[in-house]
């Protein structure tokens, strides 16, 4: 493990990034940080427990040691708006998705420090993404880059209601190829239409693909089909899976009605890359 982030290299073509699971804050800056920062709500939660059937399918997965307030990975370092006209959080965030501060009064980091924090927590990561895009593509010719993520089940900032369980994110269709993204959802179809049939087998589960979340930068920037590198962003509703409230702890039985789902989606990622190659070369 870097102290940057964690890493477990894989020969398949799936890379998993899990870009917010990390809970590691600097003591020169959680020193400058409110209680309710501190507390950590935005996490995304036990996602390494939830994923770990990638070394099954021999995934390289990369997570992120250090917590979102410290810096946001998923962000560009121009801190571009993801979704103009809409409420957002930045590169730095000064405040939880609840709109409580992050930072105690005037210690909110200036352009100086949040240019060093770029290059201390950011840039890491980003050059580890980059060069195993760089070194699964080298194998395989294609890569699939699944960019994982949780959120509450209610976050009013940004959505009204309860959000869906499953919300994929494809950029509208831009950061992959339309074929993965209809895999996707056969998948999702399937899975629904085996339960109504046997309902007793395992829990429904809502889904939307590109919806209110429709990929953050991770998605946005790594994903060029036309280069054969397809990227997706799923953020999986936490009340699947886990206890919402501090102190957030997982919950065996809701995660293992979920897992065989998901495992399912990432096999029918690996089943399409196969069959996509496939087809490109008889071409």
């Amino acid at each position: 493990m870097s102290k940057h982030y964690h890493f477990k290299g894989g020969n398949s073509p799936l890379l998993i990034s899990m870009p917010h699971v990390g809970t590691s804050i600097p003591k020169e800056i959680g020193a400058h940080m409110t209680q309710d920062a501190l507390q950590m709500p935005d996490v995304d939660w036990h996602l390494p427990l939830l994923y770990d059937m990638a070394e099954k399918y021999d995934a390289t997965v990369l997570s992120a040691e250090y917590m979102r307030y410290v810096i946001d990975l998923n962000r560009s370092t121009e801190d571009t708006c993801l979704y103009p006209g809409q409420d957002v959080t930045g590169l730095c965030p000064i405040d939880t998705f609840d709109k409580q501060p992050v930072y105690l009064a005037g210690r909110q980091p200036d352009e100086l420090e949040i240019k060093s924090r770029i290059e201390q927590y950011w840039r890491p990561y980003h050059n580890k993404l980059a060069y195993e895009l760089k070194r699964i593509h080298a194998i395989h010719g294609i890569v699939l880059l699944w960019d994982a993520h949780s959120i509450a089940s209610h976050v009013p900032r940004f959505f009204e209601g309860k959000l869906p369980d499953l919300n994929f994110g494809t950029a509208d269709r831009q950061s992959c190829d339309e074929s993965l993204e209809s895999a996707l959802r056969n998948t999702m179809q399937n899975y629904q239409n085996g339960i109504e049939k046997n309902p007793y087998l395992a829990q429904k589960y809502s889904y939307v693909f590109n919806g209110r979340f429709k990929g953050g930068y991770i998605t946005r920037h790594y994903g060029v089909p036309t280069l054969n590198i397809h990227a997706l962003q799923l953020e999986m509703n936490q009340c699947i899976y886990m206890k919402e409230s501090p102190h957030y702890t997982y919950q065996e039985s809701l995660a293992q009605a979920v897992k065989p789902l998901l495992s399912d989606l990432l096999l029918a990622c690996l089943d399409w890359a196969h069959n996509f190659k496939t087809t490109a070369n008889k071409d």
